[in-house]
């Protein structure tokens, strides 16, 4: 009999429980929900409000949103702020990473974006945004070789995408490596024909 008591003791407080958690998920939804209309009218502010009625530093979710909805009402500092924590708390998120970088490249601190990127390709070696991106950075800081490298890697997974063979053929031009550039811009401008930039690329070579 005393086993009995304490299994229907022990259900009651289980049930108990499971509906204080639902009642609590059913009222972090409509939080969520809330913020996203006052998104859709613009409205960051209230949606920024909304959710920090429900704030919890350890919420990988609410410092997600949170550091998206002061990315669009130009709060850039506390837009890395909390794209920081949610990256903290979920070392491996690349998701996270990447919303770090949109601050971070609005507030121009190029040298935290690379970082980021490099951070990815850590986790995710072939990861296209992370490459692209970090290959414009070190190419736009005339380090071909290095901006090369990452363009290699994704020309050879998308042979045929128009990016990675224009900014391939731009650093391998930079490097001296004519012929190898020429063939780049000639697959480029198959993609986009007549595209000035690739044009303009084997000009320089003709």
């Amino acid at each position: 009999m005393q086993i009995l008591r304490q299994s229907i003791f022990i259900a009651l407080i289980l049930l108990l429980s499971a509906n204080a958690n639902a009642q609590s998920d059913a009222a972090m939804q409509k939080v969520f929900s809330d913020s996203y209309t006052q998104e859709y009218y613009k409205k960051y502010p209230e949606a920024i409000a909304t959710l920090a009625k429900v704030y919890n530093e350890d919420s990988y979710e609410l410092n997600m949103r949170l550091g998206w909805l002061n990315y669009l009402n130009k709060n850039y500092t506390q837009s890395q702020s909390y794209y920081q924590k949610a990256a903290t708390l979920k070392p491996y998120s690349i998701e996270a990473k990447l919303g770090l970088v949109k601050p971070l490249s609005t507030m121009e601190s190029w040298d935290k974006v690379l970082q980021q990127y490099e951070d990815i390709l850590k986790i995710d070696a072939q990861n296209y945004t992370a490459n692209y991106w970090a290959g414009n950075i070190y190419y736009n800081r005339k380090k071909y070789e290095a901006a090369a490298r990452l363009f290699e890697k994704l020309v050879n997974l998308y042979p045929f995408d128009y990016d990675a063979n224009h900014m391939l053929a731009w650093s391998y031009l930079n490097m001296g490596k004519n012929n190898d550039a020429k063939l780049l811009f000639q697959v480029a401008l198959l993609i986009k024909p007549a595209d000035t930039s690739a044009t303009a690329g084997l000009a320089k070579i003709k």
